[in-house]
């Protein structure tokens, strides 16, 4: 796959179009379909429909879903329960504040994203934390295994 798009701090250019296939999703938001498929088994906003013939089809709101999962997991390094709370607390807030999208805002403003962590304190991660890690990471050896 591509160099990850988010370590620049840019995110990738959605397309105007209504839906898109999982290998276009893969594509723009830079990670492979098994994992898709493991964070639509995980996060429950994220659900894109599906064709008669079983194939997904996510619309601009799940790739823009996916794209904010991306950058809580791999450049907040919050857990996957963690980033499940910071997505549902986010988007009732931003359901509350305004009905413009959050890419409108500035930077440091209202924004539906999470704080910025600037690299400088690393969280601590408790006992049930890292529990909740292990967990997950099970989950997907369990997904990958044949």
């Amino acid at each position: 796959m591509a160099e990850d798009q988010s370590a620049s701090g840019s995110r990738p250019e959605i397309p105007n179009r209504l839906f898109f296939r999982i290998g276009e999703v893969t594509r723009i938001a830079g990670v492979e379909a098994h994992v898709l498929r493991f964070w639509e088994s995980e996060f429950p906003m994220l659900s894109p429909r599906k064709t008669p013939k079983g194939q997904r089809q996510y619309r601009r709101k799940d790739l823009e879903t996916i794209l904010a999962i991306k950058q809580l997991l791999y450049r907040d390094k919050y857990t996957i329960a963690g980033a499940r709370r910071a997505l549902r607390t986010n988007s009732a807030a931003a359901r509350r504040a305004e009905p413009e999208p959050a890419a409108a805002a500035p930077p440091g403003g209202g924004t539906s994203q999470p704080p910025q962590d600037d690299g400088k304190a690393s969280r601590p991660v408790s006992r049930e934390g890292l529990a909740e890690i292990r967990s997950g990471l099970e989950q997907i050896l369990r997904l990958l295994e044949p």
